[in-house]
C-alpha cells in the first residue's frame, strides 16, 4: 500500500517561493504516476502538476513557468517548487500517487488525480494535505 506524507506548507507573500515535499513508500516505479492537487477556498479540486514513470511532467496552465515538480526515487520524495506565487495559489495541497489500470502519461494523470473512480485508475492514493497561504 502506498503511503504519502506531505510537508513544507506555510504562509508566504505574493512573489515569494515555497517548496512542498512528499515522502512516499510502496510505490510501483514502473507504472505509478505522482503529482499534486489543490483545494482552494470556493473552488473545485484542481490537479496542479504530475510526473509519470518515464519522468515526463504536466502542469495546469495557471502554474506553468512558476511551479516545478520533481521526483527523487533515491530519497523516496516528491517535490513541488512553487515560485512567484500569488494569492490564487492559496489552498490545501495534496500529494497523490496514481496507480493506473494501463500505461498512463503525466498529462492523463493530471486530469485524473482528483477522481475517486475512473476506468483508467486502479487507485488514487492521497496524502493528508498541507496548507499554503499566499498574502498580497
Amino acid at each position: 500500500e502506498v503511503q504519502l506524507v506531505e510537508s513544507g506548507g506555510g504562509s508566504v507573500q505574493a512573489g515569494g517561493s515555497l517548496k512542498l515535499s512528499c515522502k512516499f513508500s510502496g510505490l510501483d516505479y514502473s507504472s505509478d504516476c505522482m503529482g499534486w492537487w489543490r483545494q482552494s477556498p470556493g473552488k473545485e479540486r484542481e490537479g496542479v502538476a504530475a510526473i509519470d514513470s518515464a519522468g515526463r511532467t504536466a502542469y495546469v496552465d495557471s502554474v506553468k513557468g512558476r511551479f516545478t515538480i520533481a521526483q527523487d526515487n533515491a530519497e523516496n520524495t516528491l517535490y513541488l517548487q512553487m515560485d512567484n506565487v500569488n494569492p490564487e495559489d492559496t489552498g490545501t495541497y495534496f500529494c497523490v500517487a496514481t496507480r493506473p489500470s494501463r500505461s498512463m502519461t503525466a498529462v492523463q494523470a493530471l486530469g485524473l488525480m482528483t477522481r475517486l473512480h475512473h476506468p483508467s485508475v486502479k487507485y488514487n492514493y492521497w496524502g493528508q494535505g498541507t496548507e499554503v497561504t499566499v498574502s498580497s
